[in-house]
Order: structure tokens, then sequence, then C-alpha cells
């Protein structure tokens, strides 16, 4: 098993996550379509990790999908990981902080930005910092 930079027993990531984000963040959760607050977010900032704080995307990467989340075209250098996902019977990409490794969401190549790229990204799992 992987280690990161940040570690705590799931009970302290529980109690200062809450159950939502928990859910989310820690066991790999998905909210529904349409309902997270930053789907149509589109002010000037930085959106950091909703566990640890570190910053992962920059607001200028950020793009409308229709998809129902909020989609990103980059994230900040060396901020996220990448993980083979075969659950559900899909072949995917799982994305997570590289800080602390918590679930972010998926990345796909069916961007329509010169990346290629969607970050497809649970509203729970990151907070926003305005410039």
């Amino acid at each position: 098993m992987k280690s990161y930079n940040i570690e705590k027993p799931e009970a302290e990531w529980k109690a200062q996550l809450g159950a939502e984000r928990y859910k989310i963040l820690r066991q790999k959760g998905t909210e529904f379509p349409h309902t997270g607050e930053y789907n149509l977010h589109f002010e000037k900032g930085t959106y950091v990790c909703g566990a640890c704080g570190e910053p992962l995307f920059e607001s200028d990467s950020k793009f409308k999908s229709g998809c129902g989340w909020p989609s990103f075209d980059d994230s900040i250098p060396g901020k996220v990981e990448y993980i083979p996902d075969n659950s559900f019977g899909m072949k995917r990409t799982e994305i997570v902080c590289a800080n602390c490794g918590s679930h972010l969401g998926h990345v796909f190549d069916d961007g329509p930005t010169e990346t290629g790229q969607r970050y497809c990204v649970n509203s729970l799992s990151v907070d926003f910092k305005e410039k």
C-alpha cells in the first residue's frame, strides 16, 4: 500500500470530514450529478483537497462539461495521482490527492480542450480558495 505525506487512522478522517465527505473522499463514493456546490461555479481561485487542503486545480482549467460534476482539463502538476480503476465493469482512471490519497473522482480522455482531458471531480472532494 502506498504511503502519503498525510496519513491518519480512518476513524480520525471520519471525525474530521463528516459522513458525506468521508464517503466520497475516503470510501471512493460519488455524489449525484448536478447536485454539487462547484458544478456550475466559475469564480477565480484554486480548488484544494477537501481532506488536507492541498492545491489541486486552478480555476482557469475549469470548464462547463454538462456531465453534472465539476470538470477540469488539467491539474496542478504533481498534485494528483492516477490509479487504474476497473470497478463496475468499466476501465477508468481514478484520481486521488497525491498528498493524502483521498478520492477526487476520475479522469477521462474526452475533454473538449487542447489537453483532451476531463477531470470529473466530486464537489464534496474539494474546497475553493478565492483569489
